[in-house]
Formats: C-alpha cells, structure tokens, sequence
C-alpha cells in the first residue's frame, strides 16, 4: 500500500501527516492530502505521490542580461561562436580524423588563456609529452595552459572542481569512460554518459566545456544524435586534405547564428585565420575556361565568393557517371532533369563531374543557376566572361527564384574586381556602384541568351 503523504498548497511543504497549520510558511489550513502526481502504475514506473520542489516562473517579457562572453582574439573563432564563448557552455566539436581539431583547439586554449580564462585541455587520445611537442611546433608552450592525459571520467570531474578553471577542453568525448556504465569506451552508452555528465557540470559549475568528437563516414558526428541535443553549440571542422583550407562551420548554435562559418588556412606553424575567404577562395583561378562559373553565396551572415566547375565528356559506359564534389548530388540530377525538360538540353550518354573549388562545401538552393551556368558552358565548349558572377534558384517548372541577401552578394562581388552580375529577376531592385546586374526570367531565356539555345 502506498504511503500517504500531506503538502502545503502555499509552499509545496511535503509532511507525512495532517496539521491545520504548515510548519514552513505558517499559513493555516492549507494542507492537504496528495492524490499523485501521475495516474496509478507500476511503483517503479511512476512518479507515485512524492512530490519536488516548485519552480519560479516569470513572464515573456521578463528582461535578462545577456550571458557574458569571452573574446579569444582569433576574429573567424570568435564569429562562429556567435561573438566570443559564452560562460558555462558546452560545445561539441566535429571533423574527420587528421583535419586539425586538436591543433584548431590547442590554439584556441592558448589565446583564451592569454585573454584572461584559467583553461584546461584534457587529452585521451595522446599523452602529454605529445601535446607539448604540439605546443612547441606551434609556439605555444609558453601560454599559460594546464594540461592532463586522462580517460577516467570521474578522474576528470574531481580534478575540474578542484581547479575551477573557466575553460576545458576534453579532446575527445569518444575516448572517456564513466566507470558506472558497462560498455567499452566509444560505445554509445559511454559517449552518451560522457556528454551528459560533462554538459551537466558546465551548467552547475559555470565552466565552458568544449568536447571534440569523431565523425562517422557520413560525416555526422559518431555516437548518439542526442549528444548534439545536450550541448549549447555543435561545430564541424571540414577541409580536404589536399587544400590548405579548414572551414569551421556552425551547424547549431543556441547564443549565436547557425550556418556561421570561420575560414582557416593550415600552415607550417598552425592554422591562420583567413579575413577575406572569397580572395582566397580565387586566387588560384586563371584565365575563363569552359565549366568555370562563379558563385556569389552566403555562408551565415557572410558573402563569399567560390567557383564552381564542371565537366561534360563522352561517356564510354552505358550508365554515364555523375560525380560531384562539394554540393548534393540529388540536386545536380534535379538540375540536369530541368535542363532536359525545359530547355530541351541532354545530358544522357555524357559523364558530369562537378566540383566546387578549394574544397568548400555549397549547400544554399542559390547555387542552383551557377552550376546550370558551369554544366552548360563546359557541354558547349564556351566560356563565361570572367569578371561575371552569377546566382539564383531554380525551381522545377524553369522558373527563376532570387536569392535572399542580394546586395551583400553584388557588394562582395564588386569588392573583388566583378563588373556584372547574372541573378534572377523579380527580386529587390539593388544598385551597386561598379557593377551592372543582368537580370534573368527564366531559365530558358537564361539559356538562349548567354549559350544560343532553348
């Protein structure tokens, strides 16, 4: 039989028996008897009579400072955290294996170390002794950071509210181990356990924790979803090993924009932060070639300028390849069925190979126009003037869509040396001094104006 329990409806006072008068408030009468917070069931499986403590409520429109933040001095960093670290936020930190997680946050440790935090970096995936070699190899090793090599979750705790530093970084979240789970570390019971206990003492302890976890070969991060679903931020650190260009892009974001993006370049003694992508991003690019276009995007709140390229060739097989680097690869086949459809353009016997320049990855409907501009200039063999930007979506029925931030893109474009624009029209009418904007209806026009067909 369950037992029965008493409380006081002006305080929430729980009592084991009646009384016309609450010991902890001292109003009269109000005790009563619990009837249970939830229906009957299972006592294991019910919350039963036992009642919690009550919360404070307030209003919508209950003004709150903002939570303060740390800048780090790293400007690309500091604007994909959404404008420094927030204090007592956990971040989790995603990216292929060797693309350069623990030097990005061995640097960013020292700088926020040099800007006034107490800062820990946690290993479990290498020893001290390498860490400090890092560190030299960076010229690091004078900053003042703590440092320990460690898996034993409960080991990490302890040590973190003894030293009550306002910054740890645990790199990574795959190799710690709870001893209270029955799992190997790695597991998903483990890096579950992890996250949550780690998120848990940021929030009561007021320490910014930041985790760096592994991806799996989609490239999400390994281990549970959830774990995204605890932390405040989730970061992801892209790059082809072949370019010396890092993206650290921001996937969510509870303090600050999503989509945001931080554009590195890895070099011989670390990575440094690129102000001006867009200038990086085509700086390799030469003459006008056929398949070369580029696009004018937004990343986040930022304009950055790539080139797409494309090629057509002959296809000695009887299903022609599709082969695509940096963009989704449904959407190149929505593009080609398009071209197909309403331009009376083929692509069947023909292998397509498109690639977005400098190992950037495109993933805004914007770039639709852009890449129908490479696909056709590389089939027919014509080049595109090069000091031409283009963007815009396109729909199904050919239709064209304008792109949201218009004059951020023709601002950047003309900033670079760009002298015309091709972009939808029926969008806001945008003058940029310098730059003359080409308007386009449809596709099908668009086709038979720069390439003689449709």
């Amino acid at each position: 039989m369950a037992k029965t329990t008493f409380s006081c409806s002006a305080c929430g006072a729980s009592f084991s028996k009646w009384s016309g008068r609450c010991e902890g408030c001292g109003e009269w009468n109000t005790i009563s008897e619990d009837k249970g917070l939830t229906s009957a069931g299972p006592a294991k499986k019910s919350l039963g009579a036992m009642r919690g403590k009550r919360l404070v409520l307030s209003d919508l429109a209950t003004q709150e400072t903002p939570p303060p933040r740390t800048l780090c001095g790293v400007a690309e960093l500091d604007r994909v955290l959404g404008g420094g670290l927030v204090e007592a936020s956990a971040i989790l930190v995603g990216g292929d294996p060797g693309i350069g997680k623990s030097t990005l946050l061995l640097q960013a440790a020292a700088q926020f170390a040099h800007a006034g935090l107490k800062t820990v970096y946690v290993s479990g995936e290498e020893a001290s002794a390498q860490v400090r070699m890092r560190a030299q190899r960076l010229g690091l090793e004078q900053a003042p950071v703590k440092l320990a090599a460690e898996t034993n979750l409960r080991d990490i705790l302890t040590t973190l509210e003894a030293e009550k530093p306002q910054l740890a970084i645990i790199d990574s979240i795959q190799t710690m181990w709870a001893d209270n789970v029955d799992s190997a570390p790695g597991s998903v019971s483990q890096v579950r356990a992890a996250a949550h206990e780690l998120t848990t003492f940021a929030k009561t302890n007021g320490i910014s924790i930041i985790m760096v976890g592994h991806v799996t070969k989609e490239g999400q991060i390994a281990g549970p979803r959830v774990v995204e679903h605890m932390v405040d931020t989730v970061l992801y650190f892209e790059g082809e090993r072949g370019h010396q260009f890092r993206i650290l892009r921001a996937v969510k974001n509870r303090f600050g924009p999503a989509d945001e993006i931080g554009v590195f370049e890895m070099t011989g003694g670390g990575l440094a932060q690129v102000v001006n992508p867009s200038a990086l991003f085509l700086s390799e690019r030469g003459q006008p070639s056929p398949g070369s276009v580029v696009f004018a995007g937004i990343e986040g709140t930022r304009p950055v300028l790539v080139e797409m390229q494309a090629l057509v060739a002959p296809s000695p097989h009887s299903q022609p390849r599709r082969a695509v680097v940096g963009w989704d690869s449904s959407r190149l086949a929505m593009i080609l069925a398009v071209l197909e459809a309403r331009c009376g353009i083929p692509f069947a016997g023909l292998d397509v190979y498109l690639n977005v320049a400098g190992g950037m990855k495109i993933s805004e409907p914007a770039a639709d126009l852009a890449v129908a501009a490479a696909l056709l200039s590389a089939r027919e063999d014509t080049a595109l003037p090069a000091d031409t930007a283009i963007f815009g979506e396109i729909s199904l029925s050919g239709a064209l869509r304008p792109a949201p931030q218009t004059e951020n893109r023709l601002k950047e474009a003309q900033k670079l040396g760009f002298t015309a624009a091709i972009a939808p029209s029926g969008g806001k009418t945008v003058s940029v001094p310098g730059l003359t904007l080409r308007p386009a209806a449809d596709l099908t026009g668009f086709v038979g104006e720069y390439f003689g067909a449709g």
